[in-house]
């Protein structure tokens, strides 16, 4: 009896260190990533800032806002896994390239490995840290890779930060395209057989054996860089309405020339890119092709014997490219000189054929005079958080996740960068036991339990030795790989395990056997259709926890601050680059 006082007392104590262990622990994470109200919550919440050593603003700012983008982090990290799981031995220069110089082969090298999409992914994971107190890192590793890159050094005078972002998106696209070929090209030697190559079976020898050691994006296809676009420019003769073939061109960041006004949108902005433009005095080939058709027939109609017989063969010729392909002309005809071609009127049309995932918009405000100095346009634009592009039947709406801002004057100032608070929902699992692959949106499904010899060797000898026991065996088997709950486990009699006679136990065996599999059939079938409908709900929740999502970092280097939806659709006049990210199917 004594000792019980103190057993409780032990009892008490033990019990307040654990939950005083719990609430050390658990608690800081909790208030960080929970989803509080700005007026309960009283700690103060932030990010991982950088270090601004000389005049890197237009460095950290980019890539602060970078950090924020979810459909790019879930790019570099595909991207990264992807070339692990190929190795070193896809990703190297082949016959061709060893025949190029040092220079040119040192830059297909950096190309194929990727140095500057590791070191990117690498500063942004750093970067989207949730940190118990102020912290600030250095974007030094990045900087010395993407010198690295291109053999040269970066300045720390004042520079753009459109110009960075533009160096550092073209670099991550040509990376993505050179580790996209030589994946081709590996394929190809899968699909062929590198039995003809010598050289080619040396160097692949673990392709021939396993392909799918490559990885299976070497088959499948791929989703390409996300900031990578293409647009597509059409002209059209308004004389003889005659369009030739399209040009495309690909891009990463759009370009949009702010009108000399005091205020202007968005709109206004991209109607300066998208809208016709008329060009006068443009030589249209068909036009082209006509007059030299009509120059033969006035010169045939006077002309007599083989000169009028070889007149009408041009002509013929004539008539054909006309009607086929304009823009070749045909062989051995001589057509007029080019200065005596008429001159038309032309529209040009310019679209998107291929919406990027993400759409950085840079907002040009420089104003360029011969006669002085180029200054700054200062005039407000208004933006929407959620941005509608495309024709009607090729509509992508947009939503607002990063923007830049300027302030200062044209050759000098400051950059900032605004950053949504969103939780990035693809990094979560909420469906893992979905089929998928190792590069599919869906998550990878759980291994199965591997079945280990020795069982299945203890399985074919019970079953000579007992058929009964065998079957009580394949039944308990049954019963663990099955999706039941613990309640229809209970539910099976406990007559199995005490001893009883024959009769009784095989009617219970089978009564047992036949009860689990109506439960297994009815839970499966409730699985399933669990699965095809609770991708909704979690939708519906996350399409609501998005548009609720109202606050915003600030971050100014090593600053950072809390903002709301407001704030940034505020800053009109120092906005200078913006950044959207398609809407999923799912999330409209």
């Amino acid at each position: 009896m004594p000792d019980k006082p103190l057993t409780v007392a032990a009892y008490a104590a033990g019990a307040s260190l654990a939950a005083a262990t719990l609430v050390y622990v658990f608690g800081p994470t909790f208030f960080i990533d929970g989803d509080l109200d700005d007026s309960g919550s009283s700690r103060k919440k932030g990010v991982v800032g950088l270090y601004n050593p000389a005049n890197d603003c237009f460095i950290n700012s980019v890539l602060q806002t970078l950090a924020g983008l979810a459909d790019l982090r879930i790019y570099l990290i595909r991207e990264i896994h992807r070339r692990k799981l190929d190795g070193n031995i896809v990703y190297r220069v082949d016959s061709e390239g060893q025949n190029k110089s040092r220079i040119e082969r040192r830059k297909q090298e950096s190309l194929l490995q990727g140095v500057v999409t590791s070191a990117l992914k690498e500063v942004l994971d750093n970067l989207n840290e949730r940190p118990l107190y102020k912290k600030t890192i250095s974007a030094g590793t990045f900087i010395s890779a993407l010198e690295q890159a291109f053999d040269s050094r970066i300045s720390r005078q004042q520079q753009d930060a459109q110009e960075f972002l533009q160096v550092v998106a073209e670099r991550l696209s040509d990376e993505y395209h050179a580790g996209r070929a030589a994946r081709a090209r590996v394929r190809t030697l899968i699909e062929k057989g590198a039995s003809q190559h010598d050289d080619d079976e040396k160097a692949f020898p673990e392709a021939e054996k396993d392909p799918q050691r490559l990885g299976e994006e070497v088959v499948e296809d791929e989703e390409g860089f996300p900031l990578e676009g293409c647009l597509e420019s059409q002209i059209e003769c308004l004389t003889c309405h005659f369009q030739p073939k399209p040009s495309k061109s690909t891009f990463v960041t759009l370009t949009l020339h702010v009108p000399m006004k005091s205020s202007t949108s968005l709109d206004e902005c991209f109607d300066s890119l998208f809208k016709t433009e008329y060009i006068e005095d443009f030589k249209c080939e068909k036009c082209r092709l006509q007059h030299a058709f009509d120059c033969l027939a006035r010169n045939a109609a006077s002309a007599t014997g083989t000169a009028r017989e070889a007149m009408e063969q041009d002509m013929n010729k004539l008539e054909r490219a006309i009607q086929e392909d304009p823009e070749i002309p045909p062989e051995g005809v001589i057509l007029p000189d080019a200065k005596y071609a008429p001159k038309r009127r032309i529209a040009r049309h310019t679209r998107i054929v291929a919406f990027p995932k993400i759409m950085a918009i840079h907002l040009s405000r420089s104003i360029f005079d011969p006669m002085s100095v180029s200054t700054k346009n200062a005039a407000k634009v208004t933006f929407p958080e959620r941005l509608p592009i495309g024709s009607l039947l090729r509509s992508k709406k947009y939503t607002l996740l990063g923007m830049i801002t300027h302030k200062g004057s044209h050759n000098s100032g400051h950059y900032e960068s605004f950053r949504r608070q969103t939780m990035v929902t693809p990094f979560s699992t909420p469906l893992g036991h979905n089929p998928s692959g190792p590069y599919s949106p869906l998550p990878t499904p759980a291994q199965s339990r591997p079945i280990s010899p020795h069982s299945v060797d203890q399985r074919k000898s019970l079953q000579e030795q007992n058929p009964e026991s065998s079957a009580e065996l394949e039944n308990n088997q049954h019963s663990r790989s099955s999706p039941l709950s613990s309640a229809s486990q209970s539910s099976i009699p406990s007559s199995l395990d005490s001893p009883s006679g024959h009769s009784r136990k095989k009617r219970s065996i089978s009564s047992s056997r036949n009860r689990i599999s109506r439960v297994a059939r009815n839970s499966m079938e409730s699985a399933r259709s669990s699965s095809r409908k609770t991708v909704k709900p979690e939708e519906s929740r996350l399409k609501k926890k998005k548009k609720t999502s109202d606050r915003w970092w600030r971050i100014s280097d090593d600053k950072v601050k809390e903002g709301k939806t407001r704030d940034v659709l505020s800053m009109q006049k120092e906005v200078y680059m913006l950044f959207y990210e398609i809407e999923r199917d799912d999330d409209t």
